[in-house]
């Protein structure tokens, strides 16, 4: 469960982001804060759900997720079609995190 729970929180942080990115930047309406917070709290609160022994490794295994979730976001959302070279950067970042998901670990 821990790809998807990763997945999951990759789309909760860049649409809370987002929502602040659109305030600040896009010169949206405040409101849009409150879904963002929302959202970030749900981020928060699904990473806590990975099994892991130690919360360091859990987060630097997610980086590689959302790396490629945030081109998956900047194809969807903001219709920019990701080039090879960030195709080839995120398939590094997930292997990269697969190697710290996925290694025996000793007791």
């Amino acid at each position: 469960m821990t790809y998807p729970i990763y997945i999951a929180a990759a789309l909760a942080e860049i649409a809370g982001c987002f929502a602040f990115w659109a305030w600040w930047r896009l010169d949206k309406s405040p409101l849009w804060l409150v879904p963002g917070l929302a959202s970030l709290i749900a981020f928060a609160w699904l990473l806590a759900l990975v099994e892991s022994d130690a919360a360091g490794r859990a987060y630097a295994a997610y980086g590689g997720i959302y790396i490629a979730a945030s081109l998956g976001w900047l194809w969807l959302a903001e219709g920019v079609r990701p080039d090879r070279w960030d195709l080839v950067g995120a398939a590094i970042c997930i292997f990269g995190a697969s190697v710290i998901l996925l290694a025996p670990r000793g007791a």
